[in-house]
């Protein structure tokens, strides 16, 4: 699978701080990475630089093939970016506002007017076309934001923080049209964000990144599994708190959560939930189920920001 970014031993500082240290990051075409870090960990100034906004002060890196450093316009042409200002002219309509960056990018006139009505369509604006942006919520400005982004076709989009803000159900429809658009049109989308469940769902690829270090990259269930032991979550009736404290005694099993009726322990080796189960019985709890799973990817996230601290 082809490269759509490639840094090696990418390194920005501003004056006594280092923003990006020497990282070294693949992105494949064709998928949605995300970024994922706590604030101030790198992650904007990253895309900054791979933009060809910001100038490395070592290292570098290639974008859809283009060098950043030499050939960053040739970058900019090819891709599309929602930073931390969405770009948009509030007094002026949703229709307006696409015609006109539809015209900075010269794209002909029935071919933009084909694209406009193509994305308003997809994110469910279309029939509000007309009305000034302003009045609207932000959650359709996010969606409009991103139109913004896509209208010339770009083959890589970078999305900082887009559903930041956003209520539960805004977040998720934002999501969901993300993950529609980058089936569709085979774009590249490379998002930062905060929201750990929102990554996990929608990614096939993640880099975790802390004071500007990379510390890990993979699928979200390479992290998971990677950075926490086995988990086991046992359902029944009669989970009491000497029960518990029991399990908590056990050799190889550490109890992670407790919570109506539900046992959730980490385990090491698989005759620990046989044991598991046995003591459970044995303390007069009505075991209805027992599933493997994992640590969630926020769990894992944490995890290794622990580690590295």
């Amino acid at each position: 699978m082809q490269e759509a970014i490639c840094t090696v031993n990418l390194t920005r500082d501003f004056q006594t701080v280092r923003a990006v240290d020497n990282l070294c990051l693949s992105v494949p075409q064709g998928i949605v990475f995300g970024f994922l870090g706590p604030n101030g960990s790198g992650k904007t100034t990253t895309i900054r630089l791979l933009l060809g906004l910001l100038q490395p002060t070592t290292g570098g890196a290639s974008v859809l093939g283009f060098d950043i450093c030499k050939q960053a316009d040739e970058i900019r042409k090819r891709c599309g970016a929602l930073l931390e200002h969405s770009g948009l002219y509030e007094r002026l309509s949703a229709l307006d506002n696409l015609e006109f960056y539809g015209r900075v990018w010269q794209i002909p006139s029935l071919e933009r007017r084909a694209r406009i009505k193509e994305l308003l369509q997809h994110f469910d604006l279309w029939d509000r076309r007309k009305e000034i942006v302003a009045t609207w919520s932000r959650g359709m400005k996010q969606k409009l934001a991103i139109s913004r982004a896509l209208l010339h076709r770009p083959s890589l989009v970078f999305l900082d923080e887009p559903s930041a803000g956003l209520d539960p159900v805004a977040a998720a429809a934002l999501r969901d049209d993300i993950a529609r658009l980058a089936k569709s049109e085979g774009v590249t989308v490379f998002l930062t964000t905060h929201n750990l469940a929102e990554a996990e769902r929608l990614c096939a690829q993640v880099g975790v990144i802390r004071g500007g270090k990379l510390l890990a990259v993979g699928h979200p269930n390479e992290l998971k599994e990677r950075a926490s032991s086995p988990r086991a979550e046992v359902v029944g009736r009669g989970i009491s708190d000497s029960v518990v404290s029991k399990v908590a005694k056990m050799n190889n099993v550490r109890v992670a959560s407790v919570e109506n009726g539900r046992l959730i322990v980490d385990y090491l080796g698989n005759a620990a939930i046989p044991e598991l189960v046995r003591l459970l019985v044995q303390e007069g709890v009505e075991v209805e189920e027992v599933r493997r799973g994992a640590a969630s990817l926020e769990e894992a996230f944490l995890g290794l920001m622990e580690a590295k601290a």
